[in-house]
């Protein structure tokens, strides 16, 4: 992937406010906040170690999570401009995720009831909405799903998976989940208004086509 040229001046993104984009999340300890927690404690309850297991798997993931729906040849060796393109999305999605995650400082679920939460998949010291994995998988399928539309239904639902499977882990609760699919949903109609995008998408696009006729 190194000397692969994507755009040639400065980001896809510009300014993008995710705290303006979402709503806040409920009040610590009202009915509401109760109720995204309960709901999460009962999911978190009935997870498989299948789940668990995917958890894991998925705790750090790129783009290249989606092979399963798109198809054996979707891998970095033989995408490599692809692999650049979405690698700089990875990047500038996380600006506004960080950013929207320390204004509003919402504890995770293990943090705030530690004594319900005892085997969260994983401990992330970032609070917890919206959830970057949520926001993450959604812009990420959004964004493959202009390359493959034939295969839109099952990338969309891997994205959203991505987001629930973060409910089983006990680290995000469904407002969280929520939310970040609004934000995803948010960043890739902004990746897709920039020309710089739309021309590296295109050529994405061709490379995809070679690799796919081999």
């Amino acid at each position: 992937m190194c000397g692969t040229v994507l755009h040639a001046e400065g980001p896809y993104l510009g300014k993008f406010d995710a705290v303006a984009l979402l709503p806040p999340p409920p009040v610590l300890g009202c009915a509401e906040d109760k109720a995204d927690r309960d709901e999460t404690f009962a999911v978190y309850s009935a997870r498989t170690q299948a789940d668990v297991a995917r958890a894991h798997a998925e705790h750090r993931f790129d783009v290249f999570v989606f092979e399963p729906e798109i198809g054996a040849f979707f891998t970095k060796a033989r995408l490599p401009r692809t692999a650049a393109l979405f690698a700089e999305v990875g990047v500038e999605k996380e600006v506004p995720i960080r950013e929207s995650k320390a204004f509003w400082n919402r504890p995770r679920p293990y943090v705030y009831d530690p004594a319900r939460f005892t085997h969260p998949a994983d401990h992330e010291t970032n609070s917890s909405y919206p959830s970057g994995h949520s926001a993450g998988g959604t812009v990420y399928a959004e964004l493959l799903a202009q390359l493959f539309p034939q295969k839109r239904d099952a990338i969309l639902a891997k994205g959203r998976l991505i987001g629930w499977t973060r409910i089983e882990a006990g680290v995000h609760t469904p407002a969280d989940i929520f939310a970040g699919r609004v934000l995803g949903q948010a960043l890739a109609r902004e990746f897709l208004r920039n020309p710089a995008f739309q021309a590296d998408l295109a050529a994405a696009r061709v490379e995809i086509e070679a690799a796919k006729a081999k």
